[in-house]
């Protein structure tokens, strides 16, 4: 299927709409709705199968976006670690277990949310929209790993300049239009979720520090009659 005529809108008008909506909407919310600048935790409502969820699916998407940031701001360092073929082997399949606890996560936090009726009250429009985002562009990464292994290298030799010409506002097609329409579709999911994100429960994001990714569990008891 070829879409290649979609491209000057999906890769040089469409980042930009995204980062612009990102950042103003982000700032909005904060101005007029700051309480609502939470992750709105059910953890109370269920706690076994959140926990079995929420950190999978936190250690395995932190992980895996730190492999980007990497890539995106050394990628030279990065092309060097690569050149030994066990230093690549060792990145690669730790990334791809990464993604795969991170599905692992997200898969039980959906799971979780359609099983348990009092979750399923608590649970609107735009979660179940943000979890089917979440696991779209998980899924589509494990896919890329699988279909166009070595991403670490081809990320930083094509990729990371396409993302600096978009940064300098002189976004450069020539290194997106080669790539396959798996890699494109990954890259617009990457887009749409930066411009759903003031829209979604992600902002907790922003608030700093989040310690419920090592603290030791909390016990709750209910008295009552």
């Amino acid at each position: 299927m070829n879409i290649g005529y979609l491209d000057p809108f999906l890769f040089q008008v469409f980042p930009y709409v995204a980062l612009v909506v990102f950042f103003l909407m982000t700032i909005y919310r904060y101005w007029v709705r700051e309480f609502t600048y939470s992750s709105l935790s059910s953890q109370l409502l269920e706690n076994q199968h959140h926990f079995y969820g929420m950190v999978p699916f936190h250690y395995g998407i932190l992980t895996v976006l730190l492999g980007h940031v990497v890539a995106f701001l050394l990628p030279r360092p990065l092309l060097w670690w690569n050149g030994v073929p066990a230093r690549l082997y060792v990145l690669e399949i730790s990334t791809f277990i990464c993604a795969l606890l991170a599905l692992f996560g997200l898969a039980n936090l959906i799971v979780r949310r359609a099983a348990f009726p009092a979750l399923r009250k608590v649970t609107i429009l735009s979660d179940w929209m943000l979890l089917g985002l979440l696991m779209f562009q998980i899924v589509s990464g494990v896919s890329i790993a699988i279909a166009h292994p070595w991403g670490s290298s081809w990320f930083s030799a094509t990729l990371t300049p396409y993302l600096w010409s978009v940064l300098r506002l002189s976004p450069d097609l020539g290194y997106v239009t080669p790539m396959p329409l798996l890699v494109k579709a990954h890259i617009v999911g990457a887009f749409t979720i930066i411009a759903y994100f003031p829209f979604s429960r992600m902002v907790h994001v922003l608030v700093v520090p989040n310690p419920y990714l090592w603290r030791r569990p909390q016990v709750v008891r209910w008295y009552g009659r």
